[in-house]
């Protein structure tokens, strides 16, 4: 293939990525529609609800219609349990089977699994595409910043050379002004393909293509309510957990499964129906005191187990087993839970605090820069001064971007914990 055929194809590709700004709700509206990990979760569910149809089907009564032709030389004799007929119908249906109704029973819960299993997806993906927001938002504000460096520091080299030139710097000091130059425009490239990549994973999280990439719109951050009392949060977060509604799901599913395994000594009824259209070339008038052609026989199959055998009571010790292990595991996602929810207003307040700091520095770096202006119009500072005060004013709003990026996903994570992470991202839902 010739290089312009391959320049062509990149750039029809190219043509076809776009970049979409969008606002947090916005990107969660759209992941909540089309995120991949979701689809998958809902197809899931969708097998659940087939799955009781499946285990439904038995107690729907079943007619095969076909023919039991053959060829009888003396006594007519049976071929797979019935005389050899032109028509044949046979009709089959559960009338009573409590191992198949707890079937029933546990294929519904295993259902309403799968329904839990969607809206904690539904939370799991709200939370990463939070998370993905926010290091687009903040590679976007970072970079700009770093690009402000850049600018500054090309500022301040080339008010070094000058004064090279004129013989009042040394060349050393251009060499240190073009090394940082270098270095800020280093770290505003790598800020850059951070967006880059930032954007990608957004766009790929709310199920659009590798090509496509999502931009945070927002112009401030949009910090989340704080939710009332610990003792509040941890209360409602036990009663609205996906995780634990889950385990008490399974936990459910697998008693039905005890019940019908423990239910497999009863007896079972079976509707059993026949009717077949028998041909008189089969010597039934020669064996036979009277032949009729068109038979019919309806009635009940009656099973009764007598010896069960060891089976039954492993299987039941197996699944009591694994509901003992559900158990644990349920209690030890309530202590987990409420672990983290002390932990996560910890980190609240020690990123609230650490904000609060970064913010005032970024005050007192603002003042000096306003000072070292105002002493430049008096011709008391140069503009190397007020350069280099700029990049540290910079640096100051760098450092408290991050902080407050800190502190938004300290609260995320306590709605997320909390159990209102959709209702704060998804107002309208």
């Amino acid at each position: 293939m010739s290089k312009a055929a391959v320049l062509s194809l990149i750039l029809a590709a190219g043509l076809h990525a776009e970049v979409l700004p969008m606002t947090l709700p916005q990107a969660v509206a759209a992941a909540l529609k089309q995120n991949p990990d979701l689809t998958l979760a809902r197809l899931d569910e969708e097998k659940a609800r087939q799955a009781i149809r499946v285990a439904r089907d038995p107690f729907s009564p079943k007619l095969v219609l076909g023919s039991g032709l053959a060829y009888s030389n003396g006594f007519p004799m049976s071929i797979e349990g019935s005389a050899p007929s032109i028509v044949q119908a046979n009709a089959t249906q559960y009338l009573f089977n409590r191992p198949q109704n707890y079937a029933v029973a546990q294929a519904r819960e295993n259902a309403r699994t799968a329904q839990i299993g969607i809206a904690a997806k539904q939370e799991e993906v709200a939370y990463r595409v939070a998370s993905l927001y926010l290091d687009a938002e903040r590679a976007a504000r970072v970079g700009a910043l770093a690009r402000k460096d850049a600018e500054s520091l090309q500022t301040v080299l080339e008010a070094v050379q000058a004064q090279v030139r004129e013989g009042r710097a040394l060349p050393l000091n251009e060499k240190q002004a073009n090394l940082n130059l270098a270095r800020a425009s280093q770290v505003a490239d790598g800020l850059e393909s951070d967006q880059e990549t930032a954007e990608t994973a957004l766009a790929a999280a709310l199920g659009l293509s590798p090509q496509d990439r999502v931009r945070a719109a927002s112009d401030e951050p949009a910090a989340p309510p704080l939710p009332a009392s610990e003792e509040e949060v941890t209360r409602k977060a036990l009663q609205s957990s996906k995780e634990l509604r889950r385990l008490e799901s399974q936990i459910a599913a697998k008693g039905l499964e005890v019940r019908g395994e423990k239910s497999a000594r009863l007896p079972r009824v079976d509707l059993v129906a026949q009717y077949s259209v028998l041909a008189k070339y089969n010597n039934y008038a020669e064996f036979f005191q009277k032949f009729q052609r068109n038979n019919v026989q309806i009635g009940a199959s009656f099973q009764i187990p007598l010896v069960a055998g060891p089976g039954v009571a492993a299987q039941i010790a197996q699944t009591e087993t694994e509901i003992a292990r559900l158990r644990a595991e349920l209690t030890a996602t309530r202590n987990r839970i409420a672990t983290d929810i002390q932990q996560s207003f910890r980190d609240v307040k020690k990123a609230e605090t650490a904000a609060d700091v970064a913010r005032l520095d970024l005050d007192v770096a603002r003042e000096q820069l306003s000072v070292l202006l105002s002493q430049q119009q008096e011709g008391r500072a140069t503009l190397r001064q007020v350069e280099e005060a700029r990049v540290a004013e910079n640096a100051k709003w760098i450092a408290f971007y991050d902080a407050q990026d800190n502190s938004q996903r300290a609260r995320w994570n306590l709605l997320r914990l909390s159990g209102d992470l959709l209702a704060s991202l998804t107002p309208t839902r």
